[in-house]
């Protein structure tokens, strides 16, 4: 670890677990609005968003750590600030994003103004990227401007009621051939805020009795600019492998960090 990602150990994380307690998460089904305050504040949400755009710029193995650790304390906990920084738009617009995504979202991500969560799996596709059938259709507007119409149908997203900032997979179409000489243009992803006109949200799923924020998400008639889309106009059609990227970082750190936690408990007790 470095002299950073040590200090934020044996300080901040070491704070948090004492402030949160499993039993009254359990009880009460989310976690106390105190500990939500702090997670923003110390920046738990920005762990892998660099340190020029506000966050804590720790490695992939600073951020295993943290994990591990809240794990032992509480799943809720660890899932809640898991999610953020591996299947979380951060990532995405570090790697794909255009300089304007990036000064506007990372900062804002980092420290807590935005809340993101990744809109992907639906109920008759699971996490199967190539199966979802959320859709968007490239239309000119009554300016003459090119925009998406979305429609989405999304299940078991983590974080997804309280997400300010919404990552939304989808299948593009541009039946009217205004960008390209197909109608199929293929999965892309875009950034959307939960208060656009269309989104809804607010409802919870409870798997495995398991509090953590876990929502379904619609999206009925969502409009937005080809500049919500990840890498703007050039990031159309690109969703595919965005997604491999993302879901890579859940899956190959977050996930077993989790798992490597509970385990470390296990054998403890």
């Amino acid at each position: 670890l470095s002299r950073d990602e040590q200090s934020f150990m044996e300080t901040e994380v070491e704070q948090l677990c004492k402030m949160c307690s499993d039993y009254r998460v359990q009880v009460e089904k989310d976690l106390p609005e105190s500990v939500w305050q702090f997670l923003k504040e110390k920046k738990f949400f920005g762990m892998v968003i660099p340190k020029e755009y506000g966050g804590l710029g720790f490695s992939a193995y600073g951020h295993s750590c943290v994990i591990q650790k809240l794990a032992s304390r509480s799943v809720t906990l660890a899932i809640s600030v898991m999610v953020p920084n591996s299947l979380g738009p951060a990532e995405l617009l570090l790697h794909y994003g255009n300089k304007d995504q990036r000064d506007h979202y990372l900062p804002r991500l980092a420290d807590g103004r935005d809340l993101p969560c990744f809109a992907l799996t639906e109920p008759t596709a699971g996490s199967d990227a190539t199966s979802i059938i959320s859709e968007g259709v490239l239309f000119k507007d009554m300016y003459g401007e090119t925009k998406i119409r979305l429609n989405w149908n999304k299940r078991y997203i983590t974080l997804g009621a309280y997400a300010t900032l919404i990552g939304v997979a989808f299948q593009l179409k541009d039946p009217d051939h205004l960008l390209f000489d197909k109608e199929n243009i293929g999965i892309t992803c875009a950034l959307i805020p939960s208060d656009t006109e269309g989104v809804r949200q607010g409802r919870r799923h409870d798997p495995l009795a398991t509090p953590f924020i876990n929502s379904p998400i619609n999206g009925d008639g969502v409009v937005v600019g080809l500049e919500a889309v990840i890498g703007g106009e050039t990031g159309l059609g690109k969703g595919w492998k965005m997604l491999m990227e993302c879901l890579a970082a859940g899956r190959g750190i977050s996930l077993p960090s989790t798992s490597c936690g509970g385990s470390k408990l296990v054998a403890r007790v």
